[in-house]
């Protein structure tokens, strides 16, 4: 591990603990040149998985991707930080046990998801994805799906 002040790569663990969550361990680290303390989280990676785009091309699944277009979707929403990302952790439980997935039905399953949390992100989720371009294809999609669902 560099040290972020000095960029030396001798460092060393003072302390470890996992997180609240579980999924990642929490490091406090001194640098051995500067004494410059730092901490790192390591994430536990539990999917490993190839997204297919729309024209075939593959590229390894990255939940920071996931997890900006949902930010913007919900941005100014009363939906926390913990909310998203428990929403990302169950579609990437239920997308382990498979080695690829289209893009396709990875946005099909987190619309699925936000319907049932906040309709507000669900509309702008899906207008990004579903290419809305007047606002007469927004009104349809709400037509269609949001009040189906009530």
């Amino acid at each position: 591990m560099y040290c972020i002040k000095c960029w030396n790569t001798d460092t060393r663990v003072i302390d470890s603990r996992s997180t609240e969550e579980w999924d990642s361990i929490r490091r406090r680290r001194e640098c051995e040149n500067c004494s410059y303390r730092f901490t790192t989280f390591e994430k536990i990676e539990l999917i490993n998985l190839v997204v297919v785009k729309s024209w075939n091309k593959k590229q390894k699944y990255n939940r920071s991707k996931l997890e900006d277009s949902l930010l913007k979707a919900t941005n100014k929403r009363n939906l926390s930080v913990k909310k998203i990302n428990d929403l990302i952790r169950s579609l990437e439980l239920k997308w382990n046990t498979k080695s690829e997935i289209p893009t396709k039905e990875i946005w099909t399953d987190v619309l699925k998801e936000l319907s049932n949390i906040d309709e507000v992100a669900y509309v702008r989720y899906a207008s990004v994805h579903l290419n809305f371009e007047t606002a007469k294809d927004f009104m349809k999609f709400i037509a269609e799906n949001l009040e189906n669902n009530k």
